[in-house]
């Protein structure tokens, strides 16, 4: 499902170069969950910005379901994730002005999807939010707001999750409720799931962990 090969990326800071990530190669299997682990700083959210293709890496590349992502341009990068991806932030990254309802309507819509008001519904009663369709993200609480989140990016069935430290701003209470939560819908779904967390009980949930320290994955 993703294959990624020696894959590197470096800024440049006034007069000197600072890298971030430097010769990560790894694969991740369909249906796998994997957790990218490491300190603050170590480049893990810089991997899953170049995982989503998001971002452009220096060297090496990213293959998501055989295709490579850099050889396409933005525009091709968009529409495959559109067509593959789904994303869980830590700041829900929800839309203010769109109900809970629009929110996850709006990828569904964006991919021509018909009946995208009763898929979005169904999978708003799935994540235990029937009663708050109508309410805007300013009207939830933190892990409400992350329901809403987890529904929208199973909205349009991807075969890839990103997951950027999804309990970063809950309390450790919610935080695991939504856990459970992303991990049935991800059972249910048969998705592919890639999970940046610096919380080692978390990443246990997976099937394994990739351990970033300075750039480097350690063996």
């Amino acid at each position: 499902m993703v294959r990624v090969a020696n894959l590197g990326k470096q800024v440049t800071t006034g007069d000197s170069a600072l890298t971030i990530l430097d010769g990560v190669s790894f694969d991740v299997q369909a249906g796998e969950a994997v957790a990218v682990v490491g300190a603050s700083g170590s480049g893990k959210s810089t991997l899953l910005g170049l995982l989503a293709g998001l971002d452009t890496p220096t060297s090496g590349s990213v293959q998501i379901s055989g295709e490579d992502l850099f050889v396409l341009d933005e525009d091709g990068r968009a529409a495959l994730r559109a067509r593959l991806l789904g994303f869980v932030f830590q700041s829900f990254n929800l839309l203010p002005a769109m109900t809970a309802l629009e929110n996850v309507m709006l990828p569904l819509e964006l991919a021509g999807e018909r009946g995208a008001a009763t898929e979005a519904k169904a999978l708003l009663e799935r994540v235990g939010l029937a009663g708050r369709l109508g309410h805007y993200p300013k009207q939830l609480s933190g892990g409400e707001q992350q329901r809403v989140a987890i529904a929208r990016a199973f909205a349009t069935k991807p075969s890839l999750l990103l997951a950027d430290e999804p309990t970063g701003n809950l309390d450790a209470a919610t935080g695991a409720a939504i856990i459970d939560l992303m991990f049935e819908l991800n059972r249910e779904r048969g998705t592919t799931l890639v999970l940046v967390t610096h919380d080692l009980e978390l990443s246990r949930r997976c099937g394994r962990a990739l351990r970033l320290a300075g750039g480097v994955l350690q063996a």
